[in-house]
């Protein structure tokens, strides 16, 4: 069904396309937001993601998946984004202070601390980790591809994947155990 909405939109078919959309939209914009670390600009990428695809729809080979291709076009483009604006972090920063903070009882919001703590510190760990871990962290983990999905976006071998990959938790636990040692204490390494 995907293959021929693809061609069906590639001869200018309006509806077609917005399905494609449709069922891609997720996948694209939480990759986006993976990579910029702010909604507005990961909504950006999306939007310019889905543009620069129909574009070259008329040139994609349908007999390959649509996914891992439009998947490519959003990491390019966001690595893109976070590369000139270099807002990466100050994104990070302010969405963790705009965090809504709800009564709960005490015992709540302390879970909630200790969560959001986690969460940001795993995030901080992993920022530290070269572009390349943290590309197949993100793919593999956090938009849950699977290892061959993960090597179409990047572009290279599913062994290359799995490889990769162990190498970066590896160097990911080696931050974790020297920058962040609270977290090792059995809450998420």
């Amino acid at each position: 069904m995907t293959r021929e909405l693809i061609i069906r939109a590639a001869q200018g078919d309006a509806d077609a396309y917005d399905q494609v959309v449709r069922l891609h939209q997720e996948a694209v914009f939480r990759l986006a937001y993976l990579i910029v670390g702010d909604a507005q600009d990961a909504q950006d990428v999306a939007q310019e993601t889905f543009i620069r695809a129909y574009r070259g729809l008329n040139s994609f080979d349908t007999s390959r998946p649509l996914r891992p291709w439009l998947l490519q076009i959003t990491k390019n483009l966001a690595r893109n984004r976070q590369r000139a604006a270099g807002r990466y972090l100050a994104a990070m920063q302010r969405a963790f202070v705009q965090m809504p903070h709800h009564a709960h009882v005490a015992a709540s919001a302390e879970s909630d601390i200790d969560q959001r703590w986690e969460v940001r510190a795993l995030w901080d760990a992993i920022r530290q980790l070269p572009e390349s871990d943290q590309e197949v962290i993100h793919l593999r983990y956090m938009l849950d591809l699977s290892t061959q999905e993960t090597a179409e976006v990047l572009g290279i071998q599913p062994g290359t994947v799995k490889s990769r990959l162990s190498r970066a938790l590896g160097r990911l636990r080696g931050v974790v155990e020297d920058d962040f040692p609270l977290l090792m204490e059995g809450r998420i390494l």
